[in-house]
């Protein structure tokens, strides 16, 4: 791949330079009393420039998960075809979690800083619920194209809503607040994931789900075994 160009190094910096402002600002004196034109200022940019970055404070804020949820979307875009959904989703999630532990001690420390501020700010974390919810969109209509179905399929969306509530597990479990938290963490979501791996029937997420006749008997189904039978 080749390497950005001087433009692109500079608007690099300028962008990272502004989440950084923010950030500071954010921590400083709150996210709802912070200004465009304050960040823009205390990056010796004006606000014109901000906004080619950014449409608002609640974007550079959120910019970092965000941009981890872009790198999920290409990892999975990448995956080899033919690959099970619910496999392809763990291994783009890994490779989501492996380049936050092999960036450098900034980029980490930056990240960390984000996700603080998001779960101690009201605005941000409902921010970060409905970008969230529509990163899962994203996914889904990501596996519809690997499957050649439609997005508006059934089985889409209950790979992705399973493969979402498993990998929340993990970030619950073992949420990292600090770099040195990383190992454990990216340990505990990879138990989460094998134990998904290892919980489920080969094949379960392909193909359709009508009229399977060897898909297990929900209870109450009116041939299911009763007792005493």
């Amino acid at each position: 791949m080749s390497q950005p160009g001087l433009r692109e190094r500079k608007k690099q910096r300028t962008r990272l330079a502004l989440i950084d402002a923010a950030l500071e600002l954010f921590a400083a004196q709150g996210y709802e009393a912070t200004t465009v034109d304050q960040i823009a200022a205390a990056v010796d940019v004006s606000p014109r420039t901000f906004f080619r970055y950014f449409a608002t404070k609640e974007d550079v804020a959120l910019s970092l998960p965000v941009d981890g949820q872009e790198v999920m979307l290409r990892e999975l875009a990448g995956r080899p075809a033919g690959e099970p959904p619910f496999t392809a989703l763990s291994h783009a999630m890994r490779a989501v979690v492996t380049e936050l532990q092999r960036g450098d001690l900034t980029e980490t420390a930056r990240f960390l800083k984000a996700r603080e501020l998001i779960e101690n700010t009201p605005a941000l974390f409902a921010g970060s619920v409905r970008r969230m919810m529509e990163n899962e969109q994203r996914l889904i209509a990501e596996i519809a194209r690997r499957e050649g179905s439609s997005p508006d399929d059934l089985l889409p969306h209950f790979v992705v809503s399973l493969f979402t509530t498993v990998a929340r597990v993990g970030f619950e479990s073992c949420h990292p607040r600090s770099i040195e938290d990383l190992p454990a963490f990216g340990e505990r979501l990879e138990q989460i994931l094998s134990l998904a791996e290892r919980s489920l029937r080969p094949g379960w997420d392909r193909g359709p789900v009508d009229g399977d006749a060897d898909a297990p008997r929900v209870h109450g189904d009116a041939d299911a075994p009763r007792p005493g039978d």
